[in-house]
C-alpha cells in the first residue's frame, strides 16, 4: 500500500506493507536512524517521536495510521548547524552516557518545554516516566531540562513557576531528637531517686539452725551430733 506521511516538514510517499510500524518506516524506508528501536514492547521509550507535537512511541503505531499527520524526529532538532536548546542542555548537564535512550528523551522533553516552558522537577520526572535510562539515574536529565527552561527564558528569576518552587520548598516539620523520650525517662527516674528517702540497709541473713540430727548445714558442710 502507498502511504504519504509528513516527516520533519517534508512529505514522503512509500509503498509499504500495512503492518509496518512507524519506527521501521522511519529507519528502514526513510533512513532516519536517529529514532532508536529498543524493546519493541512500548516500555523503554527510546523510539519516541512527536506526532502532531505530542510525544509518541513509534513502536506502538502503524505508519499507515500517520497519514495526514505530522511526524517530527530527533533529526529535526538541529537546524542549520545550530543545536536545539534541549540538545545543548543535555551536553552541558551531562544528561547522557551511552546515548541509546537520548533521542526519545530529547523528543519527550522538547515536547514538555513546548507545552510548559517552566516545569518543576516533579513535572519533568512525570513527563519522562515513560522512558527508561540505564545510565544516568535521571538526575542529570532533570537538571538538563531545567537548564533548557532557564536558557529559553521560561524561568523567571526569583518568581518563576518552577524556579520559585524549587528554590523555596515547603518548610519541613520540626524534627524530634531521636533519644529525647529515653533521656526524659532517665531524668525523671534520677529526680525521683534523689528526692526519695534512703532505704534501710538489709539485715544480714540469719544462719539456719538444724532441727534434725544428721542434717547437713548449708554454710558449714558439717553434720550435727
Amino acid at each position: 500500500m502507498n502511504v504519504t506521511v509528513e516527516v520533519n516538514g517534508k512529505e514522503y510517499t512509500k509503498d509499504i506493507e500495512p503492518r509496518v510500524l512507524l519506527v521501521h518506516f522511519l529507519r528502514d524506508h526513510l533512513d532516519l536512524t536517529g529514532t532508536h528501536w529498543g524493546c519493541d514492547t512500548s516500555n523503554c521509550g527510546a523510539c519516541v517521536v512527536q506526532l502532531d507535537g505530542r510525544p509518541t512511541k513509534s513502536c506502538t503505531i502503524l505508519a499507515a495510521m500517520c497519514e495526514g499527520h505530522k511526524v517530527r524526529t530527533v533529526e529535526a532538532l538541529e537546524v542549520d548547524g545550530q543545536l536545539d536548546t534541549i540538545q545543548e542542555a543535555f551536553h552541558e548537564e551531562h544528561g547522557l552516557q551511552c546515548g541509546f535512550c537520548t533521542p526519545g528523551m530529547l523528543m519527550t522533553t522538547r515536547a514538555l518545554l513546548d507545552e510548559n516552558p517552566d516545569p518543576t522537577e516533579h513535572e519533568i520526572r512525570e513527563a519522562i516516566s515513560g522512558a527508561i535510562c540505564r545510565c544516568t539515574g535521571y538526575k542529570n536529565i532533570v537538571n538538563a531540562v531545567r537548564w533548557a527552561a532557564e536558557h529559553e527564558g521560561g524561568a523567571k528569576a526569583g518568581a518563576g513557576n518552577g524556579a520559585s518552587r524549587k528554590a523555596a520548598p515547603a518548610p519541613a516539620a520540626p524534627k524530634a531528637e531521636p533519644f529525647q523520650p529515653i533521656a526524659a525517662a532517665f531524668a525523671a527516674k534520677a529526680a525521683a531517686t534523689a528526692t526519695a528517702e534512703p532505704a534501710a540497709p538489709e539485715a544480714p541473713a540469719a544462719e539456719p539452725t538444724p532441727t534434725e540430727p544428721g542434717r547437713i548445714v548449708w554454710q558449714s558442710s558439717k553434720t550435727t551430733k
